[in-house]
């Protein structure tokens, strides 16, 4: 019966979610995070996968 509650509050706190990895990612670009190359690239990974990961579980249902 709170089925709806439930879709709205994941639907939005994924969006929290993202909004907070970009604010992080902004962060780093701005304190120039970027020069630890090693570090800086597994973030990306990290990000890349969490991003195909909702795209896999938005799209496969």
């Amino acid at each position: 019966q709170y089925g709806w509650l439930i879709r709205n509050l994941h639907a939005n706190g994924a969006s929290m979610f993202f909004i907070c990895l970009y604010l992080h990612i902004g962060r780093g670009l701005y304190y120039g995070s970027y020069m630890f190359k090693e570090t800086w690239n597994i973030g990306v990974i990290l990000l890349l996968l969490v991003m195909a990961t909702a795209f896999v579980g938005y799209v496969l249902p």
